[in-house]
Parts: C-alpha cells; sequence; structure tokens
C-alpha cells in the first residue's frame, strides 16, 4: 500500500487548460472519491495518475516515488474501468490471470491469485464462462478481481458503476465499499453521483472546472460546505437558495429577501448588517407548520413528489423555486400554502458576490 500526493497538478491541451494546479494527498488506505460534474476534470485527473495522460506541470507521488515518468505498467497500479475492458474472447480465469502472465509470473502463483481473486469476488462458479454470459455486475466483479489479483499498491476506479441499473449499482457500491474494508487498500474512485460518493467515502475531493473547491469526509462537506457550488452540489435533493440581505435589531437577525419575507436566523449567525448574502437551508431542514406563525415562511406548493415512504414538495416562495422533503406521505397539492419552519442550526449563509461560506 502506499500513499498518494498531487502537488500543483495542470494539464493543458494545447492553449487549452483543464486542470489548474490541482493539490490533493490521498493517505496510505484510505478510499477517496474524486466527484463533480461532468467535465469538471476528475477522469482526466485519474488518466493522469495511472500514467494513461502526461502532466503538463506540477508532480504525482506514489508511496514517495515521483511517477511523472514512469510507465502505466511501473507505477504498480490497477484500474477498474467503466466499460469493464475484458478480453471478450477469453474466458474469466484468463481474463484474471492474463496480466499475471504478461509479467512472467509461474502459473502456480497466478493460480494462486485468480482463485484468491474469485473467492473474495463469489466468481468461483464463474472461471469458465466468457464475458458475454455473464451480468453487468459479474463482468464488473471479473474486472475488479482482475484489479486485485495484481496485488497493487493503488487502485483507480473511473466511474465503475455508471453502466448498470440502479438497483444494481447500490449492490455494487456496497461490495466495492466492503472490499476495501477487507483489503484496505489506497484507493481513488471518480463519480459523478454525489449519492455515490458519499456511501463510499472516507473523504472527497469536490472538483469544478478543473479546480479543487473542497476536500473532507462526506458529512464535513454535507454539514459545513465552503461555497454556494459544494453546498448545492453535495445532498439530495439540492439546497435551496434564496438571496437577500441580513438584518439585525433588537438582538434579532434575519435575512430580508423580499416585501414581507424575513428569513429567520439564529441570533449568533455570522454575518454584517446590511451584508447582501444567499440564505441556504435543504429540503430536509424545512417543517411543514400548521399555520402563519412567527418565524415561519409561506410558500404555495407547485408539484408533489412521493416515493413512498416520503415525500418531496416543490414550492415557490415569492418566484424562488425551494423543495421541502417530508419524511412520510403528504397529502399536499399544487396550488395549496404550506408554512415553512427553517430548523436554524443547519441554515447556511453564503455572501452574494463571492458564494463563500459566511463564517464566525
Amino acid at each position: 500500500m502506499a500513499n498518494v500526493e498531487i502537488c500543483a497538478l495542470r494539464k493543458s491541451y494545447g492553449s487549452v487548460e483543464v486542470l489548474h494546479g490541482v493539490d490533493i494527498t490521498v493517505d496510505d488506505g484510505e478510499f477517496m472519491v474524486l466527484v463533480g460534474p461532468s467535465g469538471c476534470g476528475k477522469s482526466t485527473l485519474l488518466r493522469m495518475i495511472a500514467g494513461l495522460e502526461e502532466t503538463t506541470d506540477g508532480a504525482i507521488s506514489i508511496g514517495g516515488r515521483i511517477v511523472n515518468d514512469v510507465s502505466p505498467k511501473e507505477r504498480d497500479i490497477a484500474m477498474v474501468f467503466q466499460n469493464y475492458a475484458l478480453y471478450p474472447h477469453m474466458t474469466v480465469r484468463k481474463n484474471i490471470a492474463f496480466a499475471l502472465k504478461l509479467r512472467g509470473m509461474d502459473k502456480a502463483e497466478i493460480d494462486k491469485r485468480v482463485k484468491n481473486a474469485a473467492t473474495i469476488l463469489d466468481l468461483e462458479s464463474y472461471l469458465g464462462r466468457l464475458p458475454r454470459q455473464l451480468s453487468g455486475g459479474q463482468r464488473q466483479r471479473v474486472a475488479m478481481g482482475r484489479a486485485i489479483s495484481r496485488d497493487p499498491q493503488v487502485f483507480l476506479f473511473d466511474e465503475p458503476l455508471s453502466n448498470l441499473d440502479a438497483q444494481l449499482r447500490v449492490q455494487m457500491r456496497a461490495e466495492i465499499r466492503a472490499l476495501h474494508q477487507r483489503l484496505r487498500t489506497t484507493s481513488i474512485y471518480v463519480t459523478h453521483d454525489q449519492i455515490e460518493a458519499m456511501t463510499m467515502a472516507d473523504r472527497m475531493a469536490i472538483l469544478r472546472a478543473g479546480h479543487v473547491e473542497q476536500i473532507g469526509a462526506p458529512l464535513e462537506l454535507y454539514d459545513r460546505p465552503s461555497n454556494t457550488f459544494v453546498a448545492g452540489f453535495i445532498g439530495s435533493p439540492a439546497m435551496n437558495f434564496i438571496p437577500g440581505t441580513v438584518r439585525r435589531k433588537g438582538g434579532l437577525a434575519y435575512v430580508d429577501a423580499g416585501p414581507a419575507l424575513h428569513l429567520p436566523l439564529a441570533a449568533e449567525t455570522p454575518g454584517m448588517d446590511g451584508q447582501p448574502v444567499i440564505y441556504g437551508i435543504r429540503p430536509e431542514h424545512l417543517d411543514i407548520g400548521p399555520g402563519a406563525l412567527e418565524g415561519t415562511i409561506e410558500a404555495q406548493v407547485d408539484a408533489v413528489e412521493t416515493t413512498g415512504a416520503s415525500t418531496l414538495l416543490v414550492g415557490n416562495v415569492q418566484g424562488v423555486s425551494i423543495g421541502v422533503h417530508v419524511n412520510q406521505r403528504h397529502n399536499a397539492k399544487p396550488g395549496e400554502p404550506i408554512f415553512l419552519r427553517p430548523c436554524l442550526g443547519a441554515v447556511h449563509i453564503f455572501d452574494a458576490e463571492s458564494g463563500m461560506s459566511v463564517r464566525s
């Protein structure tokens, strides 16, 4: 096992720079997830760690060794791809063993490693099958078995579950997490799915347009996002944002968000009187009250999305669309008014100009 250090890493294609001085440290044995929207540079970064893309500037080190000029096969990494990358004419056994044969390993050691990987991934009964005879989840297990058999310093996963259906993705992400807990091999995992990232990561690096916006444990990023991008990207449904101005009067604090719309704040909430801000509150931190009481926000229901155990209400607050997540079935109907009470301890305040969190 080994740590991975990415220092001031830049990548350009001609005059277009796609990574802008990225700094990330992945600790020995850690499961790090790189997450962000399509085009943010996360897969390019992973391919640079693997040696499949050259660096323009900066350094990548694995286990304390700078690998910028080291070939992929000499970096002691194993990569699991989105499309499995299996040889269709080879059996499962031969697919797992192929890279080991290329390394000149003796047959007894190859057989031992193939058997070990198959046992870990419950593939013993499939070793004689061809990839076309397997389901998508089984093919992904074979791809992981091929990686495990190499016993690398680092596992790299490039959106390995994106081709699977929703139910199988849930199952496979649990299996990958259990596999990591068993092997404790340093792992870097790329996904655009923030739920996948939240449920799998020891830590997450949030990327946008080639920049790292924030790095931290999943709940740290959920509870203390550094800016509106992270706040809006992490959490499902997304955080609600309402622009306004901080007002302080007689020991009370609120955000003036329009005519007769005062969004309540805890008195200790940071922010200067008169400061333009963005009021952030997650849908799950809004309770529905019995009526127009002090500290409530009136909204009109636009849509109701029922999932069975819970309900998502989409409402309108003076032209701003907001979501309200209720952990039960709710009989609200479009066009009806609802009165919302924010959990004051869960309110986030962001500077209107920079989008950065306003913290004391």
